[in-house]
């Protein structure tokens, strides 16, 4: 396979490009960077590369004339990754969790849209939401997915999950599952700790329908908080492929 950098020695993936393949170069050659690049936002190109492992972002830029957009694949050098046995909750949060109901993959419009308004546009461009909403209600028309679990959704599917206090929507995040993982995008909250509340009764749902661990993308001491470990980009990218159910910390050490 031809690999192609920019001159600032950034990858450059095409939609001709094998995104698994291209993976296995990054490992290969050592690539230093977290971001790779592509101009192509095409949903079936973008879910390929979801499908070997990359956390799809974009972003623009004015030339002048336009806007321009931009893929940035993100195979993060360090990961973190939340494995079921090790989710730490604590004290102060316990009380509140019997205060809410989680919903999984119900209101993903407003889930995503809320989390543009939330955070803005800077990686969530028009473009690439546009591409996720697509490969989403491409998969419901063709075969819907009624229970999020990984044996019923083969290939990436962009889910949500939506927390509720009394009926109300207060905090969501959506992400992409594939295989046994799913991968957290983006989420916001509406109310104090709700936001805790939403990550900890996901992180259950997922651990009692099947899938191996959370894949949280970047570090962030929020996360360590809930118990997830730092592994690195080898490691993760043998895990994501695994496909199996892995419960033990120690599997995962660095």
């Amino acid at each position: 396979m031809n690999l192609k950098y920019t001159e600032s020695g950034y990858m450059v993936i095409s939609p001709g490009d094998d995104c698994k393949m291209i993976v296995d170069a990054m490992l290969t050659t050592g690539y230093y960077a977290d971001f790779c690049l592509a101009r192509d936002f095409e949903p079936e190109f973008i879910k390929r590369l979801m499908e070997a492992g990359f956390l799809v972002m974009s972003a623009s830029f004015d030339d002048g004339n336009e806007i321009i957009y931009t893929l940035l694949p993100k195979l993060h050098i360090e990961r973190s990754a939340l494995f079921f046995n090790d989710l730490h909750i604590k004290k102060s949060i316990r009380r509140f969790l019997p205060c809410y109901e989680l919903r999984a993959d119900a209101e993903f419009d407003r889930i995503i849209n809320s989390c543009v308004e939330k955070h803005g546009a800077d990686w969530l461009t028009a473009p690439l939401v546009d591409c996720i909403k697509k490969i989403r209600y491409q998969r419901q028309n063709h075969q819907p997915v009624t229970i999020l679990k990984p044996q019923v959704v083969p290939s990436a599917y962009p889910a949500s999950f939506g927390l509720y206090r009394d009926g109300e929507l207060v905090a969501g995040e959506f992400g992409v599952v594939y295989g046994n993982v799913y991968t957290s995008y983006s989420g916001y909250s509406n109310e104090n700790n709700a936001g805790t509340v939403q990550l900890i009764l996901t992180t259950k749902y997922l651990q009692e329908n099947g899938f191996s661990f959370f894949d949280l993308g970047m570090p962030l001491h929020y996360k360590t908080d809930l118990g997830a470990t730092i592994i690195n980009m080898r490691r993760f990218v043998q895990l994501f492929r695994m496909g199996n159910k892995i419960r033990r910390v120690a599997d995962f050490k660095c």
